[in-house]
């Protein structure tokens, strides 16, 4: 039972966001391409985002989980701050469609969406290895593991198959969670262009920002399956900004209708006017 639920949670991380996508290509008529540009604006937020706190955190040491209030201010600022400039280069540059409730949604879609595609990849090619060597597959993997390291590997195994049926899809549950952060987090920085206003980008960042910044510091205080709890609860307020700043998608204005065309004046055709014609050339 264990072995369907942990297949299906990595499966559904990877599907919903596609069903997500789907759902708004088909309801609000966006395009895909803005989902594609979402992801993009995320995976690159990434190549700078993470390099940035290696830096801080583990070359430099500045920041360290011992002032957990620090650590989770810096790590919520660090998020917010990458991935928000990120969405606002995405609708200044390579999104500038999108300026609507639906196409706002799609870009959102995409960058939270390519998040929980590879954490789903990477979480289900896990489970497949782990799950070959505990079958007795996979010897090749286990000869390049030295020796006093060996006991790594049935931890992890032990880890990941030992977990209740219960928490077996909390991967899948998280990312919709994620998913709202994400779709409200898109539309606030859209609002920039909407309303040519700067305060709408400090609000998708800081938003963003107090969400991590809330789970890491709960995470390190109270556990997992608390921050579990706090992170649904945050995406209840992601939901109301996302319908907060519903609006309808615009209509393509209507042609107005052609004037009547007026009957031709019937020519009159007589003798005179035909023998005139024949040296009219």
């Amino acid at each position: 039972m264990i072995l369907v639920l942990l297949a299906l949670n990595f499966l559904l991380m990877i599907l919903l966001p596609l069903l997500l996508g789907r759902w708004i290509a088909r309801r609000r008529g966006a395009s895909w391409g803005l989902f594609g540009v979402g992801a993009l604006a995320f995976v690159l937020s990434q190549v700078a985002h993470l390099p940035f706190n290696w830096l801080v955190l583990q070359k430099w040491g500045w920041v360290d989980a011992s002032r957990p209030v620090l650590y989770a201010l810096f790590l919520g600022l660090s998020a917010g701050s990458f991935e928000g400039v990120a969405r606002y280069l995405s609708f200044r540059f390579w999104a500038k469609e999108a300026r609507s409730w639906g196409t706002g949604l799609m870009v959102g879609a995409g960058h939270g969406g390519i998040e929980a595609i590879l954490l789903g990849v990477l979480g289900l090619i896990n489970f497949t290895i782990l799950l070959g060597l505990r079958e007795g597959h996979f010897q090749g993997i286990l000869a390049s593991v030295p020796p006093d390291q060996l006991y790594l590997v049935d931890e992890q195994i032990s880890a990941l198959f030992g977990i209740p049926a219960s928490m077996a899809l909390l991967g899948a549950v998280e990312r919709v969670f994620a998913l709202l952060l994400h779709l409200s987090a898109s539309l606030l920085v859209m609002q920039t262009f909407v309303h040519g206003q700067w305060r709408w980008l400090a609000a998708g960042i800081l938003w963003h920002a107090a969400i991590d910044g809330v789970l890491v510091y709960v995470l390190l205080g109270w556990g997992a399956i608390t921050a579990e709890f706090v992170l649904g609860g945050l995406s209840l307020i992601s939901l109301g900004i996302i319908f907060a700043l519903r609006q309808p998608e615009p209509v393509a204005a209507e042609l107005e209708p052609l004037p009547e065309l007026k009957p031709l004046k019937p020519i009159e055709l007589s003798a005179d006017s035909l023998e005139r014609s024949k040296y009219s050339g």
